[in-house]
């Protein structure tokens, strides 16, 4: 049985650990002491690490755990990412034997060129691609890139658990209202996890379900985000590429 924690690290990222109850698998260690301190605390052996961009954030654990543990780095085929040991491409699979896990790794670009995101046992680990009602900023990538990875990630069993890198729920649910302020899942949602977080508790996992009905980055299919980004573009019919960078332009207009 694999066990899903979240570990908070730095002011708002998480670090997803999948442990057996002797193994462990951790995704997105940028700061390696919280880390150490559950694994030392359970009992626990690191045997990989899933890396997936290259941002320090994400990356700055790496060299530190594995000299302590001898683990696995599993990390796009980026030479800024420090300490790797199996380098990835969308496509590509990562099997363990301790713990016992196999994930299948989505090319998902956008907020980097590099970003990868991780898919298994009912999770999603994405990284800065998906984040609870919002998206990663295009730091590399453009709007027809992260659309067609956010396309992919739609493919996804509605149960999936979506595991993403930040906790940025309530600032995106706010923004959200800004342009689908009469969504009645979005707002039985902020009512949900505004509770959570005044309990200091996690946000997240989501599932992809949840995402799919009150993430608008995620709705830039539906007719409503359409006729946002027909307003916001001052033109009629924009292409669902479109209505995605509509949509991350006005976030980013709403974040200054």
């Amino acid at each position: 049985m694999l066990t899903l924690i979240s570990l908070p690290a730095f002011d708002d990222n998480y670090i997803w650990v999948l442990h057996d109850g002797r193994h462990a698998v951790a995704v997105d260690p940028g700061d390696p002491a919280p880390l150490i301190a559950f694994l030392d605390a359970h009992q626990l052996k690191l045997t990989a690490v899933l890396i997936t961009h290259h941002h320090r954030d994400h990356t700055g654990g790496n060299l530190v755990l594995r000299q302590r543990y001898n683990c696995a780095i599993h990390a796009p085929d980026n030479p800024r990412i420090p300490g790797v040991t199996h380098r990835l491409c969308g496509g590509d699979s990562v099997s363990l034997a301790e713990p016992a896990v196999h994930f299948d790794v989505l090319a998902t670009p956008g907020h980097t060129l590099d970003h990868i995101s991780y898919v298994g046992h009912g999770n999603l680990f994405c990284g800065d691609t998906v984040f609870g009602c919002g998206c990663g900023k295009l730091f590399e990538g453009t709007p027809a890139m992260m659309a067609a990875s956010l396309d992919t990630i739609l493919t996804l069993p509605d149960a999936t658990r979506v595991c993403c890198a930040h906790e940025y729920t309530l600032s995106n649910i706010d923004f959200a209202k800004t342009i689908a302020g009469d969504n009645p899942k979005l707002l039985a949602r902020e009512h949900t996890d505004r509770n959570l977080r005044a309990q200091r508790q996690p946000t997240l996992p989501s599932t992809l379900a949840l995402e799919k009905a009150t993430n608008p980055f995620l709705r830039f299919h539906e007719p409503d985000m359409t006729a946002f980004a027909a307003a916001y573009l001052k033109r009629p019919n924009p292409g669902p590429a479109e209505v995605f960078g509509a949509i991350r332009a006005a976030k980013d207009e709403w974040d200054r």
